[in-house]
């Protein structure tokens, strides 16, 4: 089913990780408002590989 509205789900993925060079990815899934917040979202979340909160970016 197509969603109603401006509210979209985008993947959020470590920024920190990939310059460690360890296996794995640290990604989580959420939801923002287009309208309300059109730039890429940037939030500090929990990494469970490097056991710390990092800075998550939005792709795609």
């Amino acid at each position: 089913m197509a969603r109603k509205g401006n509210r979209v789900q985008v993947i959020l993925e470590c920024t920190e990780h990939k310059e460690t060079g360890l296996p794995g990815t640290s990604r989580y899934i959420t939801t923002k408002n287009r309208k309300n917040t059109p730039d890429r979202l940037e939030i500090k979340k929990y990494n469970p590989i490097l056991r710390r909160y990092t800075v998550h970016k939005e792709i795609k």
